[in-house]
């Protein structure tokens, strides 16, 4: 069935909604676990931000190293992503006679939970400000070429004493354009398997894979789970966001 429309109605209805996307937008911001904006989400949500709430969200997500975040949904090491994050590790897994990321995967139990690759997990344990030191290695008489190398050099020396002393992984990133350095410790997990993952058709249904402004009908996700000495990684808490994405799965 098709359906005509006027130019002049459609560039009327093309002026109202250019009109009244104009005037949304999203007030929750882009912010840091350790610099929270506590008094606006407080006068405006009466929602506190304690360091204990913000500690437990932290922990509660996930990095993967082929690009992508995910969070932990339960206490057994059960973590839940895009279908699109776990497509690098579904297509090294895959073979011959089976592609994984084309037909999906479903372990059923815990014994047939398929180990990946290459795929390594991280979670961010602490943050550390570490501008001081990274801006005192630049004079002011050095030249940029200079100075980026000086920054280079006290950010490396950073990163190794840091994983020397926690063995964690350990990462400074710059911030605001060089306006802060933060120093990033990351737990890492590197026996990760899979346990759930659609078929790639109903996982990208309506050929949008990574739109969350407008509802979306397919099942995008990936289940993995994190082990530690061959068995499943015991947390202690999970984050509220994630209790109610394993209330949506039972």
């Amino acid at each position: 069935m098709y359906f005509f429309i006027k130019k002049e109605t459609a560039l009327a209805v093309l002026s109202v909604f250019i009109m009244a996307t104009s005037m949304l937008h999203g007030d929750e911001g882009m912010w840091l676990f350790n610099n929270p904006p506590r008094k606006l989400i407080k006068d405006k949500y009466n929602f506190e931000l304690t360091d204990q709430w913000l500690e437990h969200v932290q922990k509660s997500s996930v990095r993967f190293n082929s690009g992508g975040s995910g969070s932990f949904i339960s206490a057994d090491g059960l973590v839940m992503t895009n279908h699109h994050v776990g497509a690098d590790a579904l297509q090294k897994m895959s073979d011959e006679k089976h592609n994984y990321l084309r037909d999906g995967f479903y372990a059923g139990t815990r014994e047939n939970e398929k180990k990946c690759v290459d795929l390594e997990l991280n979670v961010l344990m602490s943050i550390v400000d570490v501008t001081d030191r990274v801006n005192a290695a630049v004079t002011p008489d050095m030249a940029p070429e200079k100075a980026f190398l000086a920054r280079r050099e006290v950010i490396s020396q950073i990163e190794k004493e840091s994983l020397e002393q926690t063995k964690l992984r350990s990462n400074v990133t710059t911030l605001y354009q060089g306006g802060q350095y933060h120093l990033y410790r990351f737990k890492r997990y590197t026996d990760v398997r899979l346990v759930f993952a659609p078929e790639q058709q109903i996982a990208f249904f309506g050929g949008d894979p990574d739109n969350f402004e407008y509802p979306r009908y397919d099942l995008d996700c990936c289940f993995f789970r994190i082990y530690e000495d061959n068995k499943p990684v015991k947390l202690d808490t999970i984050s509220n966001g994630a209790r109610a994405a394993r209330r949506i799965m039972n």
